[in-house]
């Protein structure tokens, strides 16, 4: 023997710390624990087989750079690592055998790319090649073989035999030829089995001796047959035995094994197969760093190993021999698949051809026909099994990282993550947990409360994973017997030495171990009892199995391995180290199944079969799972896996990708790769592109090794870019998740990918395709865009490139993240576990292809429970668009969602024009939506498990709903006479002339009076609501309710018809009113429309609209102030209901404002106060109808929408004009539990400087909330408290419900008292009762202690007092509310003003107490039931029985069914009056009406615990409301300024002295709005009309023509798009002119800021901000003078004592006027009637936009000498400020 040194350098080294690298590894000083015992492994033999000079010439080598010259460069048989490339070996340089001589090698005349290499082993020589009579031709390139196969090898048929006609059998005989390696078999038999119409089966083995076969438990199973004509031919070759493989349509050959001989010895089998294309993809385990195979003399050994995936051509954790061959273009493709467990290589050459060489069991080949990729693996996955469905919670993002340290700093790396607050979904332990790393222990030290980690996660909704590894320490436990051990000892479930008895030893991480052996059932009932055991002490969700290829650190075992053919075979392929036992158990030992040798790729597999057993026994019918390092063809019917020990680089990022893609291809879809790497530290920017890809991986787990540093995404900093890009994309991913367990159930059932290449259909993670950055340091990528429509699935637009390459731009907080047309996606709202995202409503994303078209499914189940597939517990649905039509067809329902979910948003996208109309039906109704996107309301949820249509160009029309309350068929629309219609909106709608016909018609100067008569062509609409066949318009002989409201109109009407801007036409049949605007000839009111109806109790009136924008009607929550008319509803009804969508609220106000084409506007209300609705369609039309009264419109014709508010309030009433304390700050909330409370607000507001002039008390201060009464517990200080804030210049304000408590001793409460004796409550009508209508509210009953543990409902019942309700239209009612408000006054407490509550009126009560309504039943249930809030439960809901009686102020007897919405206005005149008679002042009185200006929103929210950064915006926000209270409700945090600290405190009192500096501007609004009924809050609009941009603008509005505020509206923003309309504009914090016109502009929006704009041309008065308005009002007057670029500005003054009455009408005021012309401000005082003590004095005047500094400012006053002023100009802002200090009159400046 002698020792040859051999070194292949098979890459070279790329830069320094590489080669330094490869030294420490041979030097052994690099690393921690784990990666020393890997290089132990795997170096261990280079120390142990060659000398120490050796190993310092192959150092030298490496670093010293020597180069050998080819010829010195030989391959030898046994071989072990020093580096990632560098190798060295020993070989036997003995005797060399002489060549037969009787053999001469007939070699074929081949391309060099056809020749099959006949000396694999290395070392070719042409004596050695010849030697085994083969071709020697040597050649200028090293990687062809120079010595290659003649025609002499191979075997010859001797027999052929058909059994039937899917069987072929025949049998073989070697050809006489030199053997390769020795004992090869003479006599072979051939199968050919065509299992079915896709599946070929070639099977080749041993005629007289059975060999070793793969006992593959599903391949077993099967028993097909083909059910349809074959999609391959099989040819059979004779001599040399070849097979051809054909596709039959179209013809094409497959696999040609003619293209080298078929070798079969015990050792060494081999067998070639030219293929139709390069298009290779497959075979494993290795990194690929291309998915598709370079098929350049590539060899790829398949061996299980423990090896690193760095990049290199060695085997890794699996065993795949396994290949998909795309033919060509036409995607048809094939796979090949060799059933064999062996060691062997598999070369790819460029004929294309592979050759397949494997040392031992059987030739058992399976060729599956696919037209497509997919179809393949399809194919593949019913041979080996399909894949699992994973739980669903799988499906979320899992941390894990081998060393801890411990359990305390396991829970603190999970409560950083979940404090980031995204989405997270497991947490793993690695074998750090265990015992000096023995499974089926923990550390009892360490990880002492292990066993109540489980329950930890759980109650957070997340999930926890330990790891097992199959090697078993030999040694005790600490503290005793290693129980595990002893058990399998007993059990003997050890793999053996090759006596098949002595367990054979090794070394793993705890040291000496013991190997199960999972084909033993003994082992498997052992290891399933083990884990079990251990799950009772150690709860955990699923298992991980790492180290099972097997992994060893010794080689062989402790005693090493004996010198064998096993050991050491003939050929060994070229397998990490060329040594067969390197890493891993010796070949001779036994299992069950057989010899290592034969059954080592097989543990991983074995011990997954055993660990699903164990899985199934532990968490019974719970899903759980398993995922594992080492696998084979079928472990994916069990277990997923990973894609092992990477490294934090830029090259494992990328070569992650072609990994999961042939795992896919392999069956095993649950896959990923270990996110930002296991080795080495992970960089920001790497992490944070690994976190992006990652959060698409199969299976997403973040995972790093022993010694790094930490690389949880929270690790990097809450506010990190690796934070936010994982929150994002996992937001993403937990959107996409329903869509994603989709795929997997596609993949369990019809055996499809999950990620899958491009080239599968050009398709990625199914529909979604990604591009990331794999390199580092670049924001562009090249991607290539498939022939197909794709989306940009962040933005939902269309990409227009197509089958090209760009450079995508890709910055580094993104990825490209596409969406392909024809797609439909089942999505759900987000959460951060699937716990919770499990039980929100779900959604769709329909993206078209170039056809309108799309399809998609949904699988749904408790995403936990075992076989729902096969049980049928589940749902499943098939979607498919076509002709704008989504139909969501269940084909499946099994299994009912405990959430009960529905679907909440259907985006639609590639839709070229909004629609107009979306339909949704369930086969029974149809339900018109108001958008493409499906919206979330009561109304328009789509339940799981039920079948829908969603059409989006559905037919719309002009047609009047025929049957509005719903559930209308074709039988009931045409049983009124309607048109029925299924695919328009409306489907039952009125025929052309139904309705009334005009009769007779008087035409006067001022008016038309019109008899008209019902069609009586048409049926009646109600039987229960009786019609009116024949009306007049006026008609006194039968009367009806009328609204007994005096509105301000005209003395006489207009009767010169030229002085009318509008014209009136009547339309006969079917009757109806056109209004025309004569300056345009635009129809603005047009009811000649069919559906008109007038009944007792409903009246429907609809009119077409001259355009969509239509502003008003409410009291309801609109989602934008521009009403939506895609078939909205809104009812109209008085209700003690908080705002939400669509639910009617506390107020009525039928009228609307509607802009015309022509960019005019008018105005429309209707004067009626019964219960009503309002529904748009987008005609656009109008609906009205109403249950009462008559139909009483008013119209207004502008022509601007300023001057429609200004007409519609002269009509009305002028809002009134607020006391100027009034606009300042106020605080109130419910639930003060004293006075102290208020007293300490008090003083802490001031404290903090926040401006504040009114306080509020609710109903706490009183005694069991009744009114005019003191609690003298709680409160009994208050009334000193509030005359100390008075004398401070603050003001109070008390509240005061309308209902009064009836259950207290007579004489001790004379509010009632009082009360019954004036008849002041309402009653039943006297032919009913004569009791009063008694109800509930807040008044508790005397002597009761309120338990407020109880539900609402009981605490009503037992706690609440009888409460009557005032009748405000009485006047002793109005005469006794007044006396009572004033004894109050005088007697209990002072007070500036009232708040008046639950006026609607409300009542805890339905209708009034017992709930059982007198009189009428259609009054409390009408025959038409408008949309309102709970209306299944009548109009009696939550107020008083429609049967009451109300006495009008004339006498006449009225039900509350007509005047229920009228009591809120009754209650507000008598209490204002009182407030005026009892103060003499004029006081603030806070209610809601439609027309008035003083109106504002609870800041920062009634209900609900507000949010920090949300009330502070809503701070800045209400800061300019009109009315700015900040108001929260009882048991809520506090949210008054002071309430959050100082920094809140801060940015409060920097807004609010904005507010108070800007009181003399919104004073004078309010002035202009009580004087001539301007707007003081206005939309842009109103002031921009022209600009069509400001119609849809609400996120915006104005104070007056010259204030622009822009608020924050959304949380975590920082910058807000606005609007500057035409003109530049002042930003008001920096006094600079922004010149931007008519644009939208990103405005900077830190938290401490609002945006806010001064108009140019405009003077706005203003004083300098003080703790309240007492003291601010003492100050001199500003003005800030906003000149525009002509020089010019205007603005004005009112000014009042602030709080006295009538003033505007007894002219005790100053008004004054300013402008600003040619360099001069002149003042002009209009009307100066203020007191001495009221007057004002000019202070600062700071002019902007002064483009030259001035040479000098003159004030010239009448009648004074003119005086210079100082001045100071600022060149950089254009600014002017002067100080003048003179009296506030007519002066030029």
């Amino acid at each position: 023997m002698s020792i040859l040194i051999v070194i292949k350098d098979t890459q070279q080294r790329e830069n320094q710390k590489q080669r330094q690298r490869a030294e420490a590894l041979v030097n052994g000083s690099h690393g921690d624990e784990k990666s020393s015992a890997h290089r132990r492994a795997y170096y261990d033999s280079c120390h142990s087989q060659f000398q120490f000079t050796a190993l310092m010439l192959v150092k030298w080598f490496i670093f010293k750079g020597d180069k050998m010259s080819l010829g010195q460069l030989v391959w030898v048989g046994r071989v072990c690592m020093v580096s990632d490339n560098l190798v060295l070996g020993v070989q036997d340089s003995g005797t060399t055998p002489e060549p037969d001589p009787d053999i001469v090698p007939e070699c074929p005349s081949i391309p060099d790319a056809e020749r099959v290499d006949c000396y694999p082993d290395g070392g070719a020589s042409q004596q050695k090649c010849l030697e085994r009579a083969c071709c020697w031709s040597p050649l200028n390139e090293t990687n062809v073989p120079w010595c290659f196969f003649s025609k002499n090898h191979g075997y010859s048929v001797v027999s052929e035999s058909k059994p039937d006609n899917t069987h072929i059998e025949a049998k073989l005989t070697r050809m006489d030829a030199p053997s390769l390696f020795g004992a090869d078999i003479k006599e072979l038999t051939f199968l050919a089995e065509m299992q079915t119409e896709n599946r070929l089966r070639l099977k080749i083995t041993d005629a007289n001796q059975a060999r070793f076969e793969v006992p593959h438990e599903h391949v077993q199973s099967l028993s097909d047959t083909p059910r349809g004509p074959l999609k391959y031919r099989l040819e059979l070759i004779q001599k040399p035995f070849g097979l051809k493989v054909w596709r039959t349509s179209p013809e094409k050959l497959l696999f040609d094994t003619t293209l080298g001989p078929l070798v079969f010895a015990d050792q060494y089998l081999q067998l070639s197969a030219k293929l139709p294309s390069h298009n290779i993809y497959g075979l494993g385990e290795h990194v690929h760093q291309t998915f598709r195979h370079d098929t350049n003399w590539k060899t790829w050994p398949i061996f299980t190993r423990d090896a690193f995936p760095n990049g290199g051509t060695h085997n890794l954790y699996g065993h795949y021999p396994y290949f998909t061959c795309l033919e060509d273009a036409s995607g048809h493709s094939f796979g090949v698949f060799l059933l064999n467990s062996n060691a062997m290589e598999v070369t790819i050459q460029p004929a294309p051809a592979v050759t397949f060489r494997t040392i031992g069991g059987v030739l058992d080949f399976y060729i599956l026909i696919g037209e497509t990729p997919e179809a393949v693996v399809d194919e593949f996955t019913k041979l080996i099994g399909r894949p699992f469905i994973p739980p669903y919670w799988s499906l979320g993002f899992q941390l894990s990282r081998w060393d801890y340290g411990s359990l305390a700093e396991v829970k603190k790396v999970v409560d950083r993550n979940r404090q980031a607050g995204y989405p997270y979904e497991v947490q793993y332990t690695d074998i750090d947990y265990m015992e000096n790393k023995k499974i089926f222990t923990y550390d009892m030290e360490k990880f002492a409360e292990l066993p109540q980690f489980a329950d930890y996660m759980h109650d957070a909704g997340q999930k926890y994973i330990i790891i097992l590894d199959p090697a078993v320490s030999t040694g005790r436990r600490i503290n005793g017997p290693y129980e595990a051990v002893d058990r399998g000892h007993a059990a003997k479930v050890w793999v053996t030495e090759s006596d098949g008895e002595t367990p054979l030893l090794g070394e793993v991480w705890p040291g000496e171990t013991v190997f199960p052996d999972y084909t033993n059932q003994g082992c498997i009932d052992w290891w399933v009892d083990e884990i079990s055991r251990f799950y009772k002490e150690v709860k955990h969700d699923a298992l991980w199995i790492d180290m099972n290829e097997v992994a060893n650190f010794v080689k062989g075992g402790i005693k090493g391995c004996a010198d064998n053919r096993l050991n050491y075979p003939p050929f060994t392929p070229r397998i990490l180290d060329e040594l067969m036992y390197s890493k891993t158990l010796c070949m001779d030992s036994k299992h069950k199944w057989g010899n290592h040798y034969d059954v080592h790729s097989l543990y991983g597999y074995s011990m997954v079969l055993a660990t699903d057993k164990a899985s199934k026994a532990v968490f019974g019918n719970s899903r759980s799972m398993v995922f594992s390092r080492s696998s084979f063809p079928g472990v994916g019917k069990y277990a997923g896996h990973w894609l092992g020990d990477n490294g934090a680089n830029w090259n494992d990022i990328k070569w992650a990708i072609p990994g999961m893609l042939e795992f896919n291809l392999f069956g095993i879809p649950y896959i990923g790769a270990d996110i930002c790497g296991f080795f080495d530290d992970s960089e920001e920017e790497l992490c944070t592109r690994w976190m992006q890809v990652g959060a698409f991986y199969p299976f997403s787990r973040n995972h790093n090794a022993q010694g790094y540093a930490d690389q949880d995404p929270a690790s990097y900093g809450l506010d990190s870019l690796v934070m936010n890009t994982s929150k994002h994309y996992l937001n993403i991913r937990y959107t996409l998740l329903p869509y994603l367990y989709t795929l997997f159930y596609k993949a369990h059932v019809n055996g499809e990918t999950v990620v899958r290449p491009l080239m599968h259909d050009a398709q990625m993670f199914s529909l979604i395709s990604r591009s990331e950055m794999k390199t580092q340091g670049v924001t562009f990528v090249e991607a290539y865009i498939p022939d197909a429509m794709w989306y940009d699935f962040e933005r939902g637009v269309k990409i227009t490139d197509r089958k090209a390459k760009i450079s995508m731009s890709i910055p580094l907080d993104k990825i490209g993240l596409h969406l392909r047309g024809g797609a439909v996606l089942p999505v759900q709202r987000p959460d951060i576990t699937t716990t919770y995202s499990r039980s929100h409503p779900m959604g769709l994303i329909v993206a078209l292809d170039d056809n309108k078209a799309a399809s998609g499914e949904l699988f749904w189940d408790d995403g936990d429970s075992r076989d729902t597939v096969s049980s049928g517990v589940h749902i499943h649905y098939q979607f498919s668009v076509a002709n704008g039509t989504l139909s969501m067809q269940v084909t499946h329902n099994g299994y009912t969602d405990p959430n009960n979910l529905k679907f909440e948003n259907i985006t639609v996208w590639g839709v070229t024009k909004a629609p107009a109309l979306v339909l949704v039906t369930d086969g029974n109704s149809i339900i018109s939506l108001s958008e493409s996107q499906i919206q979330y309301d009561t109304h328009k949820q789509l339940h799981l498990g039920t079948n829908y249509t969603v059409n989006w160009e559905a037919k719309i029309t002009g047609n009047i709903d025929c049957y509005p309350e719903g559930g209308e068929d074709q039988a009931k629309c045409e049983a009124r006479g309607c048109i029925w219609e299924s695919l328009s909106m409306p489907q039952c709608y009125y025929a052309e002339n139904h309705g009334y016909i005009a009769g007779s018609k008087n035409v006067k100067p001022d008016g038309i009076t019109v008899e008209i008569t019902r069609n009586a062509d048409f049926p009646s609409q109600r039987s229960r609501s009786r019609d009116i066949s024949k009306l007049q318009i006026y008609d006194p002989d039968n009367a009806r309710y009328e609204v007994p409201i005096h509105l301000d109109l005209p003395a006489t009407p207009e009767t010169d018809e030229a002085k009318r801007d509008y014209t009136v036409q009547i339309n006969e049949k079917p009757f109806g009113i056109q209004v025309i605007r004569k300056e345009t000839n635009e129809v603005i009111w047009d009811s000649a429309v069919p559906g008109f109806t007038f009944s007792d109790q409903l009246l429907q009136i609809s009119t077409l609209l001259p355009s969509e924008y239509v502003y008003g009607f409410g009291e309801t929550e609109h989602p934008s102030y521009k009403h939506d008319l895609n078939f909205h509803k809104y009812g109209l009804f008085a209700k003690d209901q908080p705002p939400g969508y669509k639910l009617n609220s506390y107020g009525i106000h039928p009228f609307y404002m509607g802009l015309e084409k022509s960019k005019k506007a008018h105005g429309v209300l209707l004067l009626n106060s019964n219960a009503m609705d309002v529904t748009f369609q987008p005609t656009p039309a109008l609906t009205y109808r109403t249950i009462g009264g008559i139909l009483d419109f008013y119209m207004v014709v502008g022509p601007t929408p300023e001057e429609v508010v200004q007409q519609y309030t002269e009509m009305i009433g002028r809002p009134v004009l607020p006391a100027y304390w009034s606009l300042g700050f106020q605080l109130c909330r419910y639930g003060y539990a004293n006075d102290s409370e208020i007293t300490d607000l008090y003083r802490d507001m001031k404290a903090a400087k926040i401006p504040y002039d009114v306080q509020y008390a609710d109903i706490d201060y009183m005694e069991r909330q009744m009114d005019f009464t003191l609690d003298q517990v709680n409160f009994k200080g208050l009334p000193a408290l509030v005359d100390q804030m008075r004398a401070e210049g603050m003001r109070f304000i008390f509240i005061l419900d309308p209902a009064i408590a009836a259950n207290e001793t007579k004489g001790s409460y004379p509010a009632f008292d009082i009360g019954i004796e004036k008849d002041v409550f309402i009653k039943w009508p006297p032919e009913l009762s004569n009791d009063i209508v008694w109800g509930k509210v807040w008044p508790d009953y005397p002597n009761v202690t309120v338990d407020n543990s109880l539900d609402w409902d009981t605490q009503v019942e037992r706690f609440r007092a009888f409460v009557a309700f005032p009748d405000f239209f009485k006047s002793s009612a109005a005469e006794w509310w007044g006396e009572q408000i004033k004894d109050f006054y005088n007697k209990i407490m002072k007070f500036d003003g009232l708040w008046i509550d639950m006026n609607e009126p409300a009542s805890f009560v339905h209708g009034t107490v017992g709930e059982k309504c007198l009189g009428k039943p259609e009054l409390e249930d009408p025959p038409y039931m408008p949309p309102l809030e709970s209306m299944h439960r009548g109009l009696k809901h939550k107020t008083l029985c429609m049967n009451s009686e109300q006495i009008l102020p004339d006498g006449k007897r009225v039900k509350h069914y007509d005047v229920h919405n009228l009591y809120g206005w009754a209650h507000t005149k008598p209490t204002y009056d009182a407030l005026l008679s009892t103060t003499g002042k004029r006081g603030m009185m806070e209610f809601s009406i439609f027309g008035i200006s003083y109106t504002g929103a609870d800041i920062c929210g009634f209900f609900d615990p507000a949010q920090y950064e949300m009330c502070l915006r809503w701070m800045q926000l209400g800061a300019f409301y009109p009315f700015s209270r900040n108001h929260n409700t009882i048991n809520m945090p506090r949210q008054d300024p002071v309430a959050w600290g100082p920094e809140f405190a801060a940015v409060s009192r920097d807004v609010m002295n904005i507010r108070y500096t800007l009181l003399p501007y919104l004073y004078t609004l309010m002035y202009e709005a009580h004087v001539h009924g301007s707007t003081v809050v206005r939309p842009l609009l109103h002031e921009f009309v022209t600009d069509e941009k400001t119609w849809d603008i609400d996120r915006q509005f104005l104070w007056g023509p010259a204030l622009l505020i822009t608020p924050a509206l959304d949380p975590n923003v920082t910058v807000v798009r606005g609007y500057l309309p035409y003109g530049f504009w002042y930003d008001y914090h920096t006094e600079k002119a922004i010149r931007v016109s008519g644009e939208f502009v990103d405005m900077e929006t830190p938290l401490e800021k609002i945006n806010l704009h001064v108009r140019p041309g405009y003077i706005l008065p203003c004083q300098k901000a003080e703790i309240n308005t007492h003291y601010s009002r003492q100050n001199p007057l500003d003005l800030i003078v906003a000149l525009n670029d002509g020089g010019v500005a205007q603005g004005s003054l009112f000014w009042d004592d602030g709080e006295g009455i009538d003033t505007v009408q007894n002219g005790k005021y100053l008004l004054t006027s300013f402008s600003v012309f040619e360099r001069k401000l002149t003042s002009e005082v209009s009307v100066n009637g203020l007191a001495e003590a009221d007057r004002l004095t000019l202070g600062v005047v700071r002019v902007w936009g002064v483009t030259t500094k001035p040479t000098k400012v003159t004030m010239k006053v009448n009648g004074k000498p003119d005086t210079d002023l100082g001045f100071v100009y600022n060149s950089e802002k254009l600014i002017v400020a002067v100080r003048l200090l003179a009296e506030l009159g007519r002066l030029n400046l």
